[in-house]
C-alpha cells in the first residue's frame, strides 16, 4: 500500500472491460480518487456497472477516439488527470515466423503507440501542475521472451524502454513513471489472446501446427490457473502505491515468475536463461 494518506487524484485508467483495469477502477473509487473509466466498445460504456465511476469510451487504435475520450474523461472529473494507470492492451500469440506485418502492427498499435500517444496527450497539464503519475502495465514478457509470444513480447519491451526514456526525461518536473510486470493474472486474458491467435495466424498452414494444435487445447480445455497466478487485486494495490506513494517505484514486479526470471537474468548465461525459459513454456506449448 502507500506511505502517504495522499489527496484525491483525478485518475484515468484504460482497458476497463474486465480485469485489471475493472478492479483498479473499482478500488481507487473506494478510497476517494476521482476515477473514470475508458473502455474501447461503446457497448461495454453502455454496459458499465458502476454509476458512480464515470466511463468513456477511448480506442488506443485511433488517434481521433483516444483525443475525444481524454477530453470526455476532463470533463467528466472537472479537471486534467493528475494520474494515468496504461493498462488498455491486448496479447497476440504466434510464432515470430508466422506474423504478418499487419498482425504486428495492430499489437503495437494498442500496446504502444496509443499509449504514448494517450500519455504525451496528459503530460503538459501534469508539467503545468508540477505534479503527475503515470503507471505502466507491462508484463513478466517486458523483462523475458517467451516462445510464441513474439508480438506481445516486442510490445512490452519497446513499453519498458520507451517509459524508462520517459522517467529520465521527467527528471524534475514532478512527474513520476512507474511499470508494473505482472506475470499470470486471473482475468479474461487469455480467451482474448485466444480469439487473436485464431483469426490473425494461419496456424494450419504452419511449420508449427503441431504446436498451435496443442496449445489451442489446453486453451479449451477448462482447467486449474497457471502455477503462481494471482487475482487482479495484486496488480492493483501496486498502482495504488504508484499513484499514492511520496516515492513510487519505477518498477513494481507482480508474481513469483516476475521476480524469478529477472533474478535469473541477471546470474545465468544467455543459453542457460534460454533453457528456463524453454522450460517454463513447456517447450514453447503453453
Amino acid at each position: 500500500m502507500s506511505d502517504l494518506a495522499a489527496p484525491p487524484r483525478r485518475v484515468l485508467i484504460t482497458g476497463c472491460s474486465s480485469g485489471i483495469g475493472r478492479r483498479a477502477a473499482e478500488m481507487l473509487a473506494e478510497r476517494g480518487h476521482h476515477v473514470v473509466a475508458s473502455l474501447r466498445d461503446p457497448s461495454d460504456v453502455a454496459e458499465w456497472p458502476h454509476g458512480h465511476i464515470p466511463a468513456v469510451v477511448l480506442d488506443l487504435d485511433d488517434p481521433a477516439s483516444i483525443r475525444a475520450g481524454l477530453g470526455a474523461a476532463v470533463e467528466a472529473v472537472g479537471g486534467p488527470i493528475e494520474a494515468l494507470f496504461n493498462n488498455g492492451a491486448y496479447g497476440q500469440p504466434g510464432a515470430v515466423e508466422d506474423l504478418k506485418r499487419d498482425t504486428l502492427r495492430a499489437q503495437l498499435e494498442t500496446n504502444l503507440l496509443g499509449t504514448v500517444e494517450l500519455t504525451n496527450l496528459i503530460i503538459p497539464s501534469m508539467r503545468a501542475a508540477g505534479f503527475g503519475r503515470i503507471v505502466q502495465n507491462s508484463s513478466v514478457l517486458g523483462v523475458s521472451a517467451l516462445a510464441f509470444r513474439g508480438a506481445y513480447v516486442a510490445s512490452k519491451f519497446a513499453l519498458e524502454g520507451i517509459s524508462d526514456t520517459l522517467r529520465l526525461e521527467l527528471t524534475g518536473s514532478g512527474i513520476d513513471v512507474s511499470l508494473i510486470e505482472p506475470g499470470p493474472i486471473t482475468s479474461g486474458f487469455r480467451a482474448n489472446a485466444q480469439r487473436a491467435f485464431e483469426a490473425n495466424i494461419d496456424w494450419q498452414h504452419s511449420v508449427h501446427h503441431e504446436a498451435y494444435e496443442r496449445q489451442l487445447a489446453r486453451l479449451k480445455t477448462a482447467g486449474p490457473a497457471a502455477p503462481f497466478t494471482l487475482p487482479p487485486e495484486a496488480v492493483v494495490r501496486r498502482v495504488i502505491h504508484a499513484i499514492e506513494s511520496r516515492r513510487p517505484k519505477a518498477r513494481y514486479p507482480v508474481t513469483v515468475p516476475t521476480y524469478l526470471f529477472a533474478v535469473l537474468k541477471r546470474l545465468l548465461t544467455t543459453r542457460a536463461m534460454d533453457r528456463v525459459l524453454m522450460r517454463a513454456s513447456g517447450g514453447g506449448k503453453r
